[in-house]
């Protein structure tokens, strides 16, 4: 492995931080790692239980042999494509901080703008009290951030995977939204008792034939759980399923908010339609100028 070579480099150079962190971003350089510099970062402040800028602000430091050898393993996982929030065990979102494992996709800067949206929308309006469903919860960074940033609203949270909740319901009691969301096991919206004034998703949207050809990054294809990729033939199926059900979900005035593939627009377009005849259907893209979010307002 690459990262027998640091150890075998701090034998003969010694473990200053400096220069171990410059050998640990070679390794991942070499391992292929998109961002090497970040991730050795990232690794070297979690050893040490301190944050990036100590690295350099103590960059003629020694590490002991401890943390030199807990630093090499973490090193060792990330040569192996495995993310660093998997490694770490956690990952930001809008400014909190949540709890991931292998049994959740890692939230994404990309599903921000989801959030966003949806504070913008209920803002904008004159219910305060509005009832969110996070449909496909996974980590919880969706209901939980919502819930974070409008104090009387009401979350429902629900999720196929009983391992998912459970690790939501640690984000909730963490950032101390435990009151106001509410956990549910099961498909999609069946366990939704009620109609609600918004729903929002992040659902499986990548196609089976993509997660088999293996063309997406190691770190996805390799570690992340496949019930949360899995979009079916075309990767739509999941969102057929929800835009069915929302029909009878959603009150009337509400919003739908899901996240969609790069290139999913207009077919994503002409399902909303089919399924809400008479309301304003939008595709809003992200920072880059891809397809990235379904909009119904109804």
């Amino acid at each position: 492995m690459i990262y027998k070579q640091l150890l075998e480099d701090v034998n003969i150079k010694g473990n200053i931080v400096q220069d171990v962190l410059k050998r640990a971003v070679q390794c991942l350089t070499l391992a292929g790692c998109d961002t090497p510099q970040l991730d050795a970062e990232v690794l070297l402040a979690h050893t040490l239980q301190q944050e990036r800028s100590w690295l350099y602000l103590h960059a003629k430091d020694t590490l002991n042999s401890w943390q030199l050898k807990t630093f090499t393993k973490l090193l060792a996982r990330r040569e192996n494509r495995e993310p660093v929030a998997y490694i770490i065990g956690y990952k930001e979102f809008f400014a909190l901080d949540f709890s991931v494992n292998h049994h959740v996709l890692i939230p994404r800067p990309e599903t921000e703008l989801l959030v966003e949206t949806a504070l913008e929308i209920i803002n904008n309006s004159n219910d305060k009290n509005a009832l969110i469903a996070d449909i496909g919860t996974g980590s919880g960074c969706i209901a939980i951030s919502l819930a974070k940033h409008l104090p009387d609203a009401v979350v429902f949270a629900s999720d196929i995977s009983c391992q998912a909740l459970q690790l939501a319901e640690q984000n909730a009691r963490f950032n101390q939204v435990t009151h106001r969301v509410m956990f549910f096991a099961g498909d999609l919206m069946a366990p939704l008792a009620t109609q609600v004034d918004m729903i929002v998703s992040n659902p499986p949207y990548i196609s089976r034939p993509e997660l088999i050809a293996g063309s997406m990054m190691p770190e996805v294809q390799q570690y992340e759980p496949r019930l949360a990729l899995n979009g079916g033939l075309d990767g739509l199926t999941i969102l057929r399923g929800l835009l069915s059900q929302a029909v009878d979900k959603l009150k009337p005035n509400g919003s739908l908010l899901v996240e969609i593939g790069s290139e999913q627009g207009q077919a994503v377009t002409q399902l909303a339609q089919t399924h809400f005849p008479s309301a304003n259907i939008q595709i809003k893209k992200d920072l880059a100028g891809l397809d990235r979010l379904l909009i119904i307002r109804n």
